[in-house]
């Protein structure tokens, strides 16, 4: 009587689908460039700098851009001048710096949610300005 009733909840299990059979499932992949693919949020370290003085874009003044695969973006969330003097020695229209951000692309421009200036390392961020 055990091994029947053993059998009959096996087969339950398997007819309820409480066993995943769906072979696509295995072949799902998972982002790995730190994007949610619903939203689209980025969380990345970028380069980040004055997009006028050192992006080359276009626009009058200074503001705040981070480039982001090759392409670069204002931002939107936080300014050039919450980071410190943009025109001294180390400031973002003199210098291209690492940042540590969230947000997303969205009409061209990247709204962040996050914004943090990495620690300035003589050797790394020359080697960001050298990426331009």
């Amino acid at each position: 009587m055990k091994p029947i009733i053993t059998f009959c909840s096996i087969a339950l299990l398997l007819a309820t689908g409480c066993a995943n059979t769906d072979p696509s499932d295995s072949q799902k992949k998972t982002p790995t460039d730190n994007t949610n693919a619903q939203s689209n949020v980025l969380s990345q370290t970028v380069l980040a700098s004055c997009g006028q003085c050192q992006f080359e874009m276009s626009g009058a003044g200074c503001d705040l851009a981070v480039k982001i695969n090759g392409e670069n973006y204002y931002v939107d969330g936080t300014s050039i001048d919450a980071h410190g003097d943009a025109h001294g020695e180390d400031g973002l229209c003199n210098c291209v710096r690492q940042a540590k951000v969230i947000g997303q692309v969205k009409d061209g421009r990247f709204v962040a949610s996050e914004f943090s200036l990495l620690p300035l390392d003589a050797a790394a961020n020359q080697a960001a300005s050298d990426q331009n």
